[in-house]
């Protein structure tokens, strides 16, 4: 079977490579074409067709200044499904460019499906109208979002597991002790360890480091560490906290967090991740700290909660600072009893395990591929 594959970031990457590994398990004879990254790269044994690195823009400003590219890889992408006429385009998140993939596709006759929903129980709800006209499947890694499309009398969404239960599971059964986790950083301070993930993008981490940062060195008990990006450079990281001496780990997060008495993570994936690990954290998003785009905000998004594990809960497990809402005097409050054996620590932990079981056991990339392969074989 011919695969087609469209994955726009370094996440969609990791996932979409572990679909490409199960479905060549599945399917001797499969042939891949992707935009995508190294990991698709070496699990289908070929090079990407654009790789992700030219499509990998966020926020209004950056888009518009790289629209000239991203339409020319659109037309590109277009020209693949139009000539080599793929027996299922399968894409990975990334919705706006894959949204107008999908709609050329279906048109040419080509089944789509896609893996990882587009957040339209967040914002952007009218999108399902053209989600339910052009996806024949939709491969949902969240429980609540099965619902929201049957409200919506979708039947074709699927939830096929959390990849990165797996991926945190793998990650914490090959943990180094911690004498050398802490040698190979660099690190000979002894004291515990306060995380501090400050997003994978500079602006995220421009507007969140400082503020952690100043939040979290008012615990003089504590020393603290930066999981870093592995496309930032130290420098930046230095420059920002104006701190030359300033403790980073590259590659390691989930080592971190399990040795972490808590953290401080930007809002987004990482939230689940850190919940997973069973680290207590406090979620924060600076951006802009504008009082009016918080109302904005609010007004915009259909959804009570904005980091994953109480999205997944549908409660309140961990904190949520944004926007103006968003001081070092907030983190510092929020943090403090997560560093003591307190009521708010165990509250967090424990919902945690609940969103663990709620997430189930399922291998999301080996469920994927054998539905994609069931629906075209």
């Amino acid at each position: 079977m011919k695969y087609m594959i469209v994955a726009g970031e370094a996440s969609g990457d990791l996932h979409a490579s572990n679909v490409i590994a199960r479905l060549r398990q599945l399917d001797s004879g499969a042939e891949f074409r992707f935009l995508g990254g190294d990991l698709m790269a070496t699990a289908s044994g070929r090079e990407p067709e654009i790789h992700y690195d030219r499509m990998n823009v966020m926020g209004f400003a950056e888009v518009v200044r790289h629209l000239p590219t991203l339409l020319s890889i659109l037309r590109e992408a277009k020209r693949m499904v139009r000539e080599w006429r793929p027996d299922v385009l399968l894409l990975v998140d990334y919705p706006s460019f894959n949204l107008r993939l999908a709609r050329y596709a279906v048109r040419r006759g080509v089944r789509v499906e896609w893996f990882i929903s587009p957040k339209v129980w967040a914002w952007k709800e009218w999108r399902v109208k053209t989600l339910k006209r052009v996806v024949a499947r939709m491969y949902c890694i969240l429980p609540f979002e099965i619902p929201f499309y049957r409200k919506h009398d979708y039947g074709g969404a699927v939830y096929v597991g959390n990849p990165s239960v797996g991926e945190i599971d793998h990650a914490l059964g090959h943990l180094p002790p911690l004498k050398y986790f802490l040698e190979r950083q660099g690190v000979t301070d002894t004291r515990p360890i306060i995380a501090l993930l400050p997003g994978s993008r500079r602006s995220e981490i421009s507007t969140n480091l400082p503020l952690m940062l100043e939040a979290a060195r008012r615990f003089s008990d504590y020393q603290i560490i930066v999981a870093a990006a592995p496309a930032v450079p130290e420098k930046f990281y230095r420059e920002i906290a104006q701190d030359p001496g300033l403790a980073l780990s590259f590659g390691s997060t989930v080592t971190l967090l399990k040795y972490s008495r808590a953290a401080l993570v930007t809002s987004g994936t990482a939230t689940l991740e850190t919940a997973l690990v069973g680290t207590p954290q406090v979620v924060c998003y600076r951006a802009s700290g504008k009082e009016w785009m918080y109302n904005v905000m609010e007004k915009v998004l259909k959804v009570k909660y904005v980091s994953l594990p109480n999205l997944i809960m549908g409660n309140s497990i961990v904190p949520e600072l944004l926007l103006h809402k968003c001081t070092a005097e907030s983190i510092a409050h929020e943090l403090s009893p997560l560093l003591q054996n307190s009521p708010q620590r165990e509250w967090q932990l424990s919902g945690y395990r609940n969103m663990r079981r709620r997430l189930g056991n399922d291998d999301a990339a080996r469920r994927v591929a054998e539905l994609v392969y069931n629906s075209v074989k």
